[in-house]
């Protein structure tokens, strides 16, 4: 009897199980920061998440990266993140773009964190709700919800990131290792603003 080829798991799949250590230090990094304590703390996460999201949207100018996700323009909080800095009143941070030498398909990985963040947001806004009187129309528009809900958006871009067939495994590590990358610079941000746990 041979023995079946072991499936090869989707990028996804591979995303999700070789991140979980950043996931981990995140999680550490924001409880260090308590970004909710105070609206003078929260700006800071808001810059931080400002400064990421303008290396993220740097991204959407490639047309390879607009066709491997095709309603990217719908997605990104760079605009959400300034508006909430210019509504608490706290300087909108400039600096040099992280994201300036990167490609597809490294790209993807940089979205993944971007996207997977959302889905964690709901529970954010709810914090920048109860204790700083902040909403998603005041303050805490970076947190809201896309129109068509975290959850809907989120799959679509799941299976835009599974949809990439063309890719094989060595654009896999790529894109594993933008991944990476992406949680190192936010990581890199909330150390900035908050220093390290």
């Amino acid at each position: 009897m041979t023995a079946q080829p072991l499936e090869r798991p989707s990028l996804s799949q591979r995303l999700k199980q070789e991140t979980t250590e950043q996931h981990e230090r995140m999680h550490r990094l924001m409880a260090h920061g308590e970004p909710f304590a105070s609206r003078e703390a929260y700006g800071r996460f808001v810059a931080a998440q400002y400064l990421f999201q303008r290396d993220v949207e740097h991204l959407f100018e490639d047309a390879a990266v607009r066709a491997a996700v095709p309603d990217l323009a719908a997605r990104g909080r760079q605009e959400a993140s300034r508006a909430d800095l210019q509504d608490l009143g706290a300087e909108v941070p400039g600096g040099t773009i992280a994201t300036a030498g990167v490609a597809m398909p490294e790209a993807l990985g940089w979205l993944y964190v971007s996207e997977g963040s959302t889905l964690g947001a709901a529970f954010l806004l709810k914090e920048a709700e109860a204790r700083l009187g902040l909403s998603a129309g005041f303050g805490a528009r970076n947190l809201a919800a896309y129109p068509d809900g975290r959850a809907v958006v989120w799959r679509r871009f799941v299976a835009s990131l599974d949809n990439t067939t063309q890719l094989g495994a060595a654009q896999h590590d790529a894109v594993v290792a933008g991944a990476d990358a992406a949680f190192n610079r936010f990581g890199d941000l909330l150390a900035r603003y908050f220093g390290e746990p």
